[in-house]
């Protein structure tokens, strides 16, 4: 075995050494990205489980309140009048909720989708330089 041979051999254990610690690290990588989304996802099912819950306590109370409402009318116009006032304020309040819950759920996607994009962002771009 010469010198030069040896040195080539000692080279190409190195390099693959180096090799699986990049792949390893970048493994580690993506598990953290994982973690991360798990957590801003459980996070979110938190904050979007107290907005459906507040939202059905309001219209709970609002429903109650129109009940007691409709039945102090005299006529059967002026009943005619509170609930149609109450129903397009109920429509209108879920036509409210729901644009506000689209937005909440779109936010949510796009924050926790983050981690794992930049991840395959990583991926693409150490591919790139693997068959550049």
């Amino acid at each position: 075995m010469t010198a030069k041979t040896s040195t080539a051999k000692t080279t190409k254990a190195a390099t693959a050494a180096t090799g699986i610690e990049d792949v390893t690290a970048f493994g580690q990588l993506n598990t953290d990205a994982l973690t991360k989304a798990s957590e801003l996802a459980t996070k979110a099912v938190e904050g979007i489980n107290e907005e459906i819950t507040s939202f059905s306590k309001k219209s709970f109370e609002d429903s109650v309140a129109a009940v007691q409402d409709l039945a102090s009318a005299k006529t059967p116009t002026e009943l005619f009048e509170k609930q149609s006032a109450f129903a397009q304020a109920a429509f209108d309040g879920f036509v409210a909720q729901a644009t506000k819950m689209n937005e909440l759920f779109t936010a949510t996607a796009k924050e926790v989708t983050a981690p794992i994009n930049e991840r395959f962002e990583a991926a693409s771009e150490t591919m790139k330089s693997y068959t550049a």
